[in-house]
């Protein structure tokens, strides 16, 4: 018959803790998929709410459900399989106060309650059915009432002085067994708690087979669910995630014998054996092991019950512990029927009875582990996640304690268990959880030592805390702030355009007629000195400020220029050209600059050629290395560096480097370096940096500046190699 690859939908209601339930769960749907033979697919519904509509609506196969919600759908489903917890399938719900301020039904008047869920039953809906039977109306009883979704939680309430009274289940209506509930949420804070009333029984909660599924699936999901804790398979773990010892079958509000099972069980076999492994007691629950009935076999050696091959491995542990006189364990595995099968025998001595007059006793434990084993390997993955996760993992307390962090956040931030709540990683993660993001927000991104880092914050619940993953997105961010950069400079471009369009005749009217009045005024003025005229002196402060008018004009029109190289490529006449002569004849430039301010350094190496107009490579780098020598105090021109290098990139690309040892730039003045009018000197237009990104970029290159705040700047060119030119004899056709 050929298995269906439509996965099974198993959904619970709302998790009643977060990470360990997601765990446990998770392992519990592997082990139904790996016997049933068929993938189990496990989530958690939101609300019990949705739970509800989800099975109305006929879109589960699988639900674990209320006890109210079990009884609804018992007779619309294939079948209902209730928990049984400490021997009992029903439960009661009790109400539970502080110890120190102790409450009964007389005495609840004005209380507030902290309940669990509205269609919680043990946390809300028995409590409230117990109140009103005694003729107590909770809305009107309770002073407050309120849902906080888990039963941990609302203990936690009453605990802290939020609430007075709380509500949960209890599998026997008494105090020793409602103190053994109470412990598995609180710990040994349950000390302080009181349970004072307990309700009626109600069936407990369980797990519903939907018509959805086939009767065979549904036969087979049963008979696995009803026998997965007692057939020895070695799956009594994964009953952790409802708290249960197994499941039983219900029908119109009585529980039923189990079926038989269809399912191959796993071989559980309980023996005590003397000294000379005769068995004294022999037991399976099936009355079968290792493919041979046990019926009779009491009384006899081992080998002899068990056959050669099965009793081989078990005969050395038995005798080490005889020798030694204490308990062993053994895992091995062992060919049963045509297939390979996991088992884990554990020897125990115990001294015989003094009215029996022999030797010691062993007791032998053999467990077919198949299907945990099964599971070891993803259970392995999952748990290697976080070691083996690329990125930073931390765990929080709400206080922002570190509890967990992997390797990866170490390395990338060694102080982190230093500076605890400081480090601004944890800070900015404490800072999003408190100020109450909303699920989905994004959590902010951290700048921490030139790199960003963007969060991605989830809260647990199970104890309560913080989980963090952080992902370095330096990369990203520098994308970014370059397509940014591209728009707004393309948007100046286009106003610089305009602007320099509409300035440039009147500043070429401006200018005319300034030079202009300074010929005629210098005429003038020589008139007026030959003829001995005593007021030719009176025209020195006016030539003084036309001068300084003229100059501001063409420091104007310089700008103008400028702008206009931002808005578009000036005409280029490109050829090869060998960048070392073009840097050098740049440095001779700026030498009497630079002997004021700073000592050069100089790092050249073999550089290829490349494509481009000299006029303009020379204008980038000028502008570079001006702006480096102002970057850097004259009155530190002793210790000051100007360091320039020259190389050829892993690619063939040409580098050059220009560093100067100033005081750097802020992060933010950094994010804008390459705009139009982006300065830190008041007496800078701010222009040499955009220019020089123009050109950079012009010539098919990159500029990238690097910068701390005080340990200078550095910037960084990029331009491709020239292309190859053809070898003439490869365009000789044959």
């Amino acid at each position: 018959m050929k298995v269906s690859a439509t996965p099974i939908r198993f959904v619970l209601f709302p998790s009643l803790g977060e990470v360990r339930e997601h765990v446990r769960v998770d392992l519990f749907g592997r082990a139904l998929s790996e016997r049933l033979g068929r993938k189990v697919v496990v989530e958690f519904a939101p609300t019990y709410e949705l739970l509800e509509s989800e099975l109305v609506a006929g879109r589960v196969d699988m639900a674990w459900a209320t006890a109210e919600q079990c009884t609804a759908f018992e007779s619309r489903g294939r079948a209902v399989l209730r928990a049984v917890r400490s021997g009992s399938w029903s439960y009661h719900s009790s109400l539970v106060c502080r110890a120190d301020e102790p409450l009964t039904l007389a005495s609840l008047k004005g209380k507030r309650a902290a309940w669990v869920a509205p269609r919680s039953t043990g946390g809300h809906l028995l409590a409230v059915a117990h109140l009103r039977a005694q003729g107590l109306e909770p809305d009107t009883l309770f002073a407050e009432q309120r849902f906080v979704g888990t039963y941990r939680r609302a203990l936690n309430a009453v605990l802290d002085g939020e609430a007075d009274v709380a509500a949960t289940f209890s599998n026997h209506p008494d105090e020793h067994a409602m103190r053994a509930t109470l412990a598995t949420y609180v710990g040994r804070d349950e000390r302080r708690l009181l349970p004072f009333s307990f309700t009626g029984a109600t069936l407990s909660d369980g797990i519903i087979l939907t018509r959805r599924l086939s009767a065979t699936d549904a036969a087979a999901l049963e008979s696995i669910l009803t026998r997965m804790n007692t057939d020895g398979a070695g799956l009594e773990m994964l009953m952790g995630p409802f708290r249960v010892e197994g499941f039983v079958r219900s029908e119109d509000g009585r529980v039923v014998a189990p079926p038989r099972s269809t399912t191959r069980s796993g071989e559980y076999l309980v023996a005590e054996l003397d000294a000379d492994t005769r068995c004294r007691r022999l037991w399976s629950p099936t009355g079968h092991a290792f493919g041979r009935a046990l019926s009779g076999a009491e009384g006899s050696l081992l080998v002899d019950a068990l056959g050669d091959e099965a009793a081989g491995p078990l005969l050395p542990l038995i005798h080490a512990v005889l020798r030694g006189s204490a308990g062993g364990r053994q895992d091995y595995r062992l060919e049963v029927a045509g297939e390979t099968r996991s088992y884990v025998a554990e020897v125990t001595p115990h001294e015989a009875a003094a009215d029996e007059g022999q030797g010691p006793r062993l007791g032998l434990l053999v467990r077919d582990v198949s299907g945990l084993r099964s599971l070891e390997d993803p259970l392995y993955r999952l748990a290697s996640f976080p070691l083996l996760h690329p990125e930073p993992l931390l765990e929080l307390g709400t206080d922002g304690e570190l509890r967990y962090a992997n390797p990866a956040a170490f390395t990338a931030f060694p102080d982190l268990v230093a500076r605890g709540d400081k480090h601004p990683l944890v800070y900015a993660a404490l800072m999003w959880i408190w100020r109450g993001a909303p699920a989905g927000e994004p959590a902010p991104t951290v700048h921490l030592d030139g790199r960003y880092w963007e969060l991605s914050v989830a809260q647990l619940w199970d104890p309560p805390g913080l989980r963090v993953f952080s992902r370095d997105v330096t990369l990203r961010k520098q994308l970014e702030a370059r397509l940014i950069q591209s728009d707004r400079l393309s948007a100046l471009g286009s106003l610089a355009a305009a602007v320099g369009h509409e300035m440039n005749n009147p500043l070429a009217f401006v200018l005319a007629n300034l030079s202009y009045m300074r010929e005629e005024l210098d005429r003038l003025k020589g008139s007026l000195r030959d003829g001995g005229g005593a007021r030719a002196t009176e025209l020195d402060g006016v030539m003084e400020a036309l001068s300084d008018t003229l100059e501001g004009a063409t420091r104007l029109k310089h700008i103008v220029q400028d702008l206009r190289t931002l808005s578009r490529k000036p005409p280029e006449h490109q050829a090869r050209v060998e960048v070392q002569p073009v840097l050098e004849h740049a440095l001779k430039l700026i030498r009497g600059e630079l002997q004021h301010r700073a000592r050069l350094e100089r790092d050249f190496h073999e550089l290829s050629a490349v494509d481009a107009d000299e006029a303009r490579l020379s204008q980038l780098f000028l502008n570079l290395l001006l702006n480096a020598i102002h970057a850097m105090d004259p009155a530190d021109a002793a210790t000051n560096v100007l360091r320039v290098a020259a190389y050829t990139g892993p690619d063939g690309e040409v580098v050059v480097e220009v560093q100067d040892s100033g005081k750097g730039l802020s992060p933010e003045l950094l994010s804008r370096i390459f705009e139009p009018f982006a300065t830190a000197r008041p007496n800078s237009t701010g222009l040499g940096l955009s220019v020089s990104h123009a050109i950079a970029t012009g010539l098919g290159g990159t500029l990238r500046a690097e910068s701390r705040e005080g340990r200078g700047t550095l910037l960084t060119v990029t331009l491709p190699a020239a292309a190859q030119l053809a070898d003439p004899r490869t365009l000789l056709v044959g």
